[in-house]
């Protein structure tokens, strides 16, 4: 108990440098100096950016490498799951209708039993995977796409200005970035919300996110449903 005492008292003086403090703290999607306190709950805190509308968790509270995987590994995606395609197929389908025939795509963080991949190239389309604990071949990065996924991705990254910007650099010149990952509705919402419970979740989005995002890259962002976002990158 002494010990939990003394790593509760560290966690909050580290929010609370000036009121939970964040005074010299930058966001990890749009590097502003408009970070703020949003929500505590009994493992970590969040916190907000006024510019981007993230919500992140401090490094602080970010599991190592090995604890991450662990979680992974419990995972019971099935490439033939009928089920887990249709909650693929959610991304899939408004995809599809997007892209040229025989195109070709990359499906980055595809898991430890990559099915949206399979799906496309069942679709007729050329698939790359990479995931940095089942398919960590870095060389795949170095090519140029029509269309990149990340399904249920985005919420892990620490660094989401990074991943993502990169990402945008393999895209080719009308290619499309497939996104699929639960939206922040509202900070009275939050506190109830499961999404945030998962600690490989680490970084929370809203729409307003997506749009920051697609205003900096001279873009628009179309969000299908409730957790899919598409951004086409301009010619």
């Amino acid at each position: 108990m002494l010990i939990l005492s003394l790593i509760e008292k560290w966690s909050m003086r580290y929010v609370n440098k000036t009121r939970y403090g964040v005074k010299n703290m930058s966001c990890i999607l749009c590097q502003e100096n408009t970070v703020a306190y949003y929500y505590k709950d009994r493992h970590r805190y969040y916190l907000h950016c006024g510019s981007c509308d993230l919500v992140f968790v401090p490094n602080t509270f970010h599991l190592t490498a090995p604890e991450e995987k662990k979680i992974y590994d419990q995972h019971q995606n099935n490439a033939f799951d009928d089920g887990y395609r249709t909650f693929l197929s959610r991304l899939v389908n408004p995809l599809l209708l997007m892209l040229p025939d025989h195109s070709k795509g990359l499906d980055f963080g595809s898991g430890p039993g990559p099915t949206l991949s399979l799906m496309m190239s069942e679709a007729g389309h050329e698939m790359q995977i990479y995931d940095p604990f089942y398919a960590p071949n870095r060389s795949v990065l170095s090519d140029c796409y029509d269309f990149i996924t990340a399904t249920e991705v985005v919420e892990h990254l620490s660094d989401p200005n990074g991943v993502l910007e990169r990402l945008w650099r393999i895209l080719k010149p009308g290619g499309i970035l497939g996104i699929m990952t639960k939206l922040v509705v509202s900070q009275e919402a939050f506190g109830s919300w499961h999404y945030k419970n998962d600690p490989t979740h680490i970084s929370f989005y809203s729409e307003k996110s997506f749009e920051y995002v697609a205003r900096r890259w001279r873009t628009t962002v179309e969000i299908v449903g409730k957790d899919v976002i598409l951004l086409r990158k301009p010619l």
